[in-house]
């Protein structure tokens, strides 16, 4: 059985890092960071309040905890989090368009601490949502953990995929193709990356020491996505609801660890019922 190494970081030769366990234990500790602002976050999604501000809550949060947030001028992008409404499927841009009753909307945090990155996304609610809504979410929360399921030294991300890719679309539901999860640690995308569709057994390998984000995009119809002109924003082509989860995880030699659990229990809305 490989073990974990006791380095730092060491490199496959196809580019992959590989993390020892004091990398964990960074990991963990901002992985926190990002579940704790997400959990926060809870209380201030509803009818009026505007992704902007929303957006300073997360910046807010950030300086709180000494962490920087990794979007923040990432690529030129100008905002602290990344806020998905209804039909977005990632990477929308927060704003001062109220939120109204019915809407459902992914926010998206990366935090940096002592040079390590915690990525986690969850779904929201803004006061009673559609029956279609709800359900999507449950989908999109489910495929996530039926990803998260398979990953064991031994496994490949095409197990991963699979996984996720089986679920939804048993569920009468689409994968989004043109996002993929990725490699995270001391950088904000590393290498592999982590399709959420695929067959069994392709893909790279796993082992102990991989960290990887794995974040399914779920429609409620079609696939395909386009993405705005502001070079950011991604929409469902034909205007279904889109909904994502994510969570950071790590390889060990047993199974996987999650470094972005909710600390409060709030994994899935509506977090009423959760807290």
């Amino acid at each position: 059985m490989i073990e974990f190494s006791d380095a730092l970081v060491r490199r496959r030769g196809n580019g992959i890092k590989i993390y020892g366990r004091e990398a964990f234990e960074g990991m963990h500790r901002v992985g926190r960071i990002a579940a704790e602002c997400l959990d926060g976050l809870a209380a201030h999604v509803y009818h009026g309040t505007t992704t902007d501000a929303i957006d300073k809550l997360v910046f807010d949060f950030g300086m709180a905890h000494d962490a920087l947030p990794a979007q923040l001028m990432y690529r030129g992008y100008r905002h602290s989090c990344c806020t998905s409404l209804n039909h977005v499927v990632c990477h929308g841009q927060p704003n001062d368009k109220p939120l109204r009753e019915g809407d459902i909307i992914n926010i998206d945090v990366t935090f940096i601490k002592d040079g390590w990155h915690g990525d986690s996304s969850r779904m929201y609610t803004v006061g009673e949502v559609p029956r279609r809504a709800l359900r999507l979410i449950e989908i999109t929360y489910e495929s996530l953990m039926r990803g998260i399921g398979v990953v064991r030294p031994g496994a490949t991300t095409g197990d991963i995929g699979a996984a996720i890719q089986e679920f939804a679309e048993a569920e009468h539901c689409s994968v989004v193709r043109d996002f993929c999860g990725h490699g995270v640690g001391l950088e904000f995308h590393e290498q592999p990356s982590i399709l959420h569709f695929g067959r069994p057994g392709e893909g790279v390998p796993l082992e102990p020491g991989m960290i990887f984000t794995i974040e399914p995009m779920i429609n409620l119809g079609r696939p395909q996505v386009k993405v705005l002109s502001d070079g950011w924003t991604a929409v469902t082509r034909d205007r279904s609801l889109s909904a994502q989860f994510e969570h950071t995880v790590g390889v060990t030699e047993t199974g996987v660890e999650i470094f972005t659990l909710s600390p409060a229990g709030l994994h899935c809305p509506p977090y009423a019922d959760a807290a």
